[in-house]
């Protein structure tokens, strides 16, 4: 079992290594310039390595991108070994990384809220008190009022 420290530095290694060759080794046109590396995660024993991508595009971009990444996990996974120089090269894992649909999601939600706010702040824009202006008692004023 490997230490937390080296499965982040082979990680960031394979990360790196993966996007470099994407942008000038591998020659599949479905790989174009929109793929992305976004995260790499290693497993403890360093013999499985997910990597995160995404995709600018739409969803058939998104599926181009899938099949040339698979199709180019093998010319990857050598280039990863020749960089990293270990026993055992970890299988690589291509998964699509949510963070662009959460992120829209969550703009969203945050517009939503934005107008919702802009409806409570012109609803009591002239609105006034239902009390007094200062409904606290002040020290002293029990005593004047029991003096009358």
């Amino acid at each position: 079992m490997a230490d937390n420290a080296r499965a982040k530095k082979l990680a960031d290694l394979i990360r790196e290594v993966v996007a470099q060759k994407l942008q000038r080794g591998v020659k599949d046109p479905r790989l174009g310039t929109h793929v992305t590396i976004t995260d790499t995660r290693v497993t403890g024993d360093l013999r499985e390595a997910t990597v995160f991508y995404t995709v600018y595009g739409d969803d058939e971009d998104r599926a181009s991108a899938a099949a040339g990444l698979e199709s180019a996990k093998g010319v990857l996974r050598s280039a990863v070994g020749q960089a990293a120089g270990t026993k055992f090269t970890p299988t690589l894992t291509f998964v699509a990384d949510a963070l662009p649909e959460n992120a829209k999601t969550i703009e969203e939600l945050l517009d939503k809220v934005r107008a919702s706010d802009a409806q409570v702040r012109e609803a009591s824009s002239g609105a006034t008190f239902a009390g007094e202006a200062d409904p606290y008692k002040k020290p002293g004023e029990d005593e004047d009022a029991a003096a009358e």
